[in-house]
């Protein structure tokens, strides 16, 4: 299946588009924060996108902890691709939120950070309660429908042979809610999108950019809400 990257217009308008997401969200704020707080033990792990890193997610990860989890990021700096970054050490850090949420651990990620928390709950089915994706281009065709390809591919020149694209569109073992929106301008929304008929697997689509998917106030909205809907 072939796709083609979002056009010139969504490419380029995607930056600024971000700061006007930014802007909603801090007008939206003060009611989110009114959601109500957990009073379980649930823990989340924030994964940054392509060039992102866990300083880009923070207010993401504080309105988290204002919720009541028990959040964090990666803690493995910035995300430069599959060959960058160290799987053992991302499990590593996985073991203190498994133990503060009972044995299970939420992964939500922002674009290739979904794709890493997807394949992690492929591999770790009884340990992740469930995962979130922001714009995660896991979809069949998602070789060439994104703008940020060829970059990735200079600084990952040797290919990934875990998972073929087939693969990677099936959804993990778990509960996953994929979060798109079609006016993204770096990846085609519809390799954002999961396919098939599984009673756990969910689509939500918002109004915002790419870059801005882990600052847009409806998307937090949704992250709130799967929360709150996790059962243990």
């Amino acid at each position: 299946m072939s796709m083609q990257p979002p056009n010139l217009l969504l490419a380029l308008s995607d930056g600024p588009r971000a700061l006007a997401d930014v802007a909603v969200l801090q007008m939206a704020a003060p009611l989110l924060c009114r959601l109500k707080p957990t009073k379980r033990q649930q823990s989340v792990m924030v994964i940054p996108g392509f060039l992102g890193d866990d300083r880009g997610n923070g207010p993401l990860i504080r309105f988290l902890r204002r919720l009541g989890y028990t959040a964090s990021g990666w803690g493995q700096g910035r995300n430069l691709g599959t060959q960058s970054f160290d799987e053992d050490k991302l499990r590593e850090a996985m073991d203190p939120l498994i133990e503060a949420g009972n044995g299970k651990v939420t992964l939500i990620g922002h674009s290739l950070g979904g794709i890493y928390a997807r394949e992690m709950a492929r591999g770790e089915p009884d340990r992740i309660a469930q995962v979130i994706t922001l714009g995660s281009p896991f979809g069949q065709g998602r070789e060439n429908a994104s703008h940020a390809n060829r970059l990735y591919q200079r600084l990952n020149p040797q290919p990934d042979e875990r998972r073929t694209d087939d693969s990677l569109a099936i959804p993990p073992p778990v509960p996953t809610t994929a979060i798109y929106t079609r006016a993204d301008g770096v990846v085609n929304w519809r390799t954002s999108l999961q396919t098939g008929n599984h009673p756990h697997v969910h689509n939500v689509e918002v109004l915002g950019s790419h870059i801005g998917l882990n600052l847009n106030a409806a998307v937090w909205y949704w992250v709130a809400k799967k929360l709150s809907e996790q059962k243990h």
